[in-house]
């Protein structure tokens, strides 16, 4: 007997190839998308954060999440990008006559966790390790066990935690609004149902691959065929005096998340040192608290050599409209206070009080572990095209520097959809499915009411080409040098966004001189 409710849900001519309809049902969201002449039914909702996807943009049989762009098959619900870690539900279409009909299950389930191997030493008697269990490490295990791979796996991290969502510690954890049972990437049933092994409170003291080994500080050592560098960074500190006073922290975890929270409970006066995104989301957080918040960095605007003046102000205008104070073009001469920090006294001679500093000044790559392994200026590993830094030994995330494959160029680069890109295509090649990088990065901030998104990398620019109004939150700016879109900012423009990624992948952006007319319809171009 078909259990199955049947549901008309449009007529066959409501749809065009390439558009989408949404579907709600018993409080359930569920995407209608018409391909190639047919019908398809997939879950409506990013399993990310809850985005519609009916905002987003499908191309083809790729189909777009209008906020941090994770990317699915419009037609099986199959993941293909981060930052979602399941993939979507797929129902049954039928077309009766005119009408297209959803057959759906009696209790619809939004989304499923991807197919999965399970560890069998009987078919694969290897060992694959992933150090880190961040961005990178984390979407690496779950992408072996996808690819089929059954030897064992175990994924090491320094924290008594389980791989969690960092993003969020600068944002909606530290204002309170996100509640600790909601960090967790994956549960530890998770791990367990699908034989990941993590061990906990691990630091890795030394990486050696001609022996394939891993030493710990307390001086146990495990052996590896494969290994997936992805320990991520460590933030800068300061060298001024002073800077070893209580109070003077750092964010980089969530336990530093916990200590900010508890330490503004109980003052008055913050300093955050740096306009860096950590550090001027941590002031838009903390100032929705009713604190006094300062932000001091050497810089004339913030974000100026990233996204250039004109939007570096507006975030500026917007943090200042909020009651965040800036002392910009200032550089810190020392901390000052007996036990706890009290005052920053700057090198220009003001001095600022400070019960709470938050020093968000960069970070470095986390590789003064590392044996036999070059590394870069910066304290980067090279890696190859499939991830590889030599045989065996893969690397992603903060400490990867890799080449563009639309420019060239060498970048690395800090942010989390990128690890888990880096990390998701570092274990296709661990287990044996040769690809090479051809991934467009993409970043997002939430801070001052904007929901910022960039797409692509610009490390400096000719020109920048303004469509739409920044003082209303609503425009689309395109970083051009040599004649060709590096990168692409916006807000308020999320399906364009999406249509940029996409077309940068396809190798179809516009020319710049069709940009510079402003007559070019994104969505149109994608579909």
């Amino acid at each position: 007997m078909d259990s199955k409710k049947e549901i008309v849900v449009a007529k066959v001519s409501d749809l065009k190839n390439g558009e989408t309809k949404k579907i709600e049902i018993d409080d359930h969201e569920i995407l209608l998308a018409r391909i190639d002449g047919k019908y398809y039914a997939v879950s409506g909702a990013c399993p990310h954060y809850g985005a519609s996807l009916a905002e987003g943009v499908l191309s083809g049989e790729r189909l777009y999440c209008p906020w941090h762009h994770a990317c699915f098959h419009a037609k099986t619900g199959e993941l293909h990008e981060p930052p979602a870690r399941d993939a979507l539900s797929k129902f049954e279409v039928k077309i009766d006559g005119e009408n297209v009909i959803l057959k759906l299950p009696q209790k619809i389930k939004p989304n499923q966790i991807p197919e999965m191997a399970k560890h069998n030493p009987q078919a694969d008697e290897r060992t694959f390790v992933i150090l880190g269990a961040g961005a990178a490490g984390n979407m690496a295990a779950q992408t072996l066990r996808e690819d089929g791979f059954q030897g064992r796996i175990i994924m090491i991290t320094s924290e008594n935690r389980l791989p969690y969502d960092r993003p969020n510690l600068s944002k909606s954890y530290l204002k309170g609004e996100a509640e600790p049972e909601w960090m967790p990437l994956r549960s530890k049933k998770f791990y367990d149902a699908h034989d990941i092994e993590i061990m906990l409170q691990k630091k890795v003291t030394r990486v050696t691959p001609s022996s394939k080994s891993l030493s710990f500080e307390d001086g146990i050592s495990v052996q590896y065929d494969k290994l997936l560098l992805a320990p991520g960074a460590i933030p800068r500190r300061l060298n001024v005096p002073g800077a070893d006073l209580k109070n003077i922290v750092t964010l980089r975890s969530w336990d530093d998340a916990d200590t900010i929270m508890k330490a503004a409970e109980n003052v008055g006066q913050i300093v955050v040192v740096g306009a860096s995104f950590i550090g001027m989301e941590v002031a838009d957080s903390l100032i929705k608290k009713d604190l006094l918040v300062t932000v001091i960095a050497p810089e004339s605007v913030p974000f100026e050599t990233v996204f250039g003046k004109e939007i570096g102000s507006m975030f500026q205008q917007l943090h200042i409209e909020n009651g965040v104070d800036f002392r910009l073009g200032y550089r810190i001469e020392k901390f000052e206070g007996n036990d706890k920090v009290k005052s920053v006294l700057l090198q220009e001679g003001e001095q600022i009080g400070a019960d709470l500093v938050i020093v968000g000044i960069g970070v470095n790559p986390a590789t003064d572990f590392l044996e036999e392994v070059d590394l870069l200026p910066d304290g980067s590993v090279k890696v190859n095209e499939h991830f590889q830094v030599q045989e065996d030994v893969y690397a992603a995330g903060d400490i990867a520097t890799f080449k563009d494959a639309r420019t060239g160029e060498d970048i690395r680069m800090e942010h989390w959809r990128t690890a888990e890109q880096q990390g998701r295509h570092a274990a296709h090649n661990m287990a044996g499915i040769k690809e090479s990088y051809h991934n467009i990065p993409f970043f997002w901030t939430t801070q001052a009411g904007l929901h910022f998104r960039y797409v692509g990398h610009a490390r400096e620019w000719d020109d920048i080409i303004l469509h739409g109004a920044m003082n209303f939150r609503n425009f689309i700016s395109y970083f051009v040098k040599n004649n060709q879109v590096h990168a692409v900012a916006a807000n308020g423009r999320d399906q364009e966004i999406d249509a940029v990624e996409e077309l940068m992948r396809q190798g179809k952006m516009p020319s710049v001189e069709a940009l510079r007319q402003g007559n070019v319809d994104l969505l149109a171009l994608v579909k």
